[in-house]
């Protein structure tokens, strides 16, 4: 699948920026791609959960000119996901949760990545470890380009408020009670605003085969990506994943 091209910068202070994020990109790429030597098939986010469901939308009051997030769509839209550790730290040690989601798009498949951070500004782009996957705030850092500006989204759990950090009792409770969690939109120093429900379950099978989610490459219907976030993020993503 060809790659989706960024958004040109629009202005002298996003060149800059871009100039920037191309050099961390470049560093981050080179300690990912030492890492990917050391330890595979999962360099980051290397204990995990595949899970299966559906998203909901029933449509933002934050209007971001993006159809998928600020529309109501009628039926379920299914997702496979993936919820992970991402530093690989002993459980029931605290870590930084990640969940990876992927739908069918009209331009093919969109992937949406999440990490665990705190909620509110600037702590909405700090990550933040945790037990239990129930308590993390789930929040793609990284912001979305949308028609009437950047925007972020983010996932927190609606129920069970007590989900184990054990990958094997995950995947064990996942399959007797969904996940629940309400899918939320903000400015990046906005309030969140709820625009959908994400439900995730665990189904017969091997409890992580490799997949390989690219939120960069794999964009959200309608929304783009700043010239900055691409060349901060992949990389990375290009190192790790050998393309």
């Amino acid at each position: 699948m060809t790659a989706p091209i960024p958004s040109p910068p629009r202005s002298t202070g996003e060149a800059a920026a871009a100039t920037v994020a191309g050099v961390a990109g470049r560093a981050l790429g080179a300690a990912f791609a030492t890492l990917a030597a050391v330890r595979r098939p999962h360099p980051v986010h290397p204990h995990g959960v595949v899970l299966h469901g559906e998203i909901r939308r029933t449509g933002s009051p934050l209007r971001t000119g993006i159809a998928w997030i600020d529309d109501a769509h009628p039926g379920p839209l299914p997702v496979l996901a993936r919820a992970s550790r991402s530093a690989g730290v002993p459980a029931p040690l605290p870590d930084v949760i990640g969940l990876a989601v992927r739908f069918d798009g009209p331009e093919g498949p969109a992937d949406l990545e999440l990490a665990s951070t705190g909620a509110g500004w600037p702590w909405r782009f700090v990550l933040r470890a945790h037990r239990s996957p129930s308590r993390a705030h789930l929040h793609a850092i990284l912001p979305y380009r949308s028609p009437s500006g950047p925007v972020l989204l983010a996932a927190r759990t609606v129920a069970p408020a007590d989900l184990p950090p054990y990958p094997e009792e995950l995947a064990e409770r996942l399959a007797a009670e969904p996940w629940r969690l309400e899918l939320l939109v903000a400015r990046p120093r906005g309030a969140w605003h709820r625009f959908g429900e994400l439900e995730l379950r665990r189904r017969p099978g091997p409890l992580d085969p490799l997949l390989r989610f690219d939120a960069g490459r794999r964009l959200l219907p309608g929304a783009r990506e700043y010239e900055w976030a691409h060349r901060l993020r992949q990389p990375a993503y290009d190192r790790v994943q050998g393309e």
